[in-house]
């Protein structure tokens, strides 16, 4: 295995595209899938090439980069020959899934899910305790209706 030079192309990320929804039908119960949203997000590439197999890292050395339609894994630093490739996976969209994050990294934020997402979800959290607290005189705890 070669070192990897920085801004390389190290390998594109392939598959079928479908509809976010189709997608979402499809794996419903599924505990892992290898979707990768492109443009908007209404589409995703159903990925299993030799790109699935890149683990997220919150200090990744690669990073995506769309390019005329393409997703392209691209080296964002020199990789030494037989170093983990890694990427940031970003994700913004998972339901109750937690994305829990392992990567080890000094600066891991425990999660897969983008900076952006985290807070997001942070606020929804914030905002289904207010209204559970109003809504609910009782003193007893329920769930959030969704």
């Amino acid at each position: 295995m070669a070192p990897i030079r920085k801004g390389a192309r190290v390998v594109e990320y392939t598959g079928p595209r479908v509809s976010k929804d189709e997608a979402d039908e499809k794996y419903e119960n599924s505990p892992t899938t290898y979707l990768f949203g492109v443009g908007d997000g209404k589409t995703v590439i159903d990925g299993h090439g030799t790109a699935m197999f890149i683990n997220h890292s919150c200090e990744p050395n690669c990073e995506t980069e769309e390019m005329d339609g393409r997703v392209w894994i691209m080296a964002i630093r020199n990789i030494a020959a037989g170093e983990e490739l890694t990427y940031d996976y970003y994700l913004y969209d998972g339901d109750e899934d937690e994305a829990r994050c392992n990567c080890g990294s000094v600066h891991c934020r425990k999660s897969m899910y983008s900076p952006e997402e985290i807070r997001r979800r942070a606020r929804a959290a914030k905002g289904a305790g207010r209204a559970g607290a109003r809504g609910n005189r009782s003193g007893k705890s329920r769930k959030a209706k969704r």
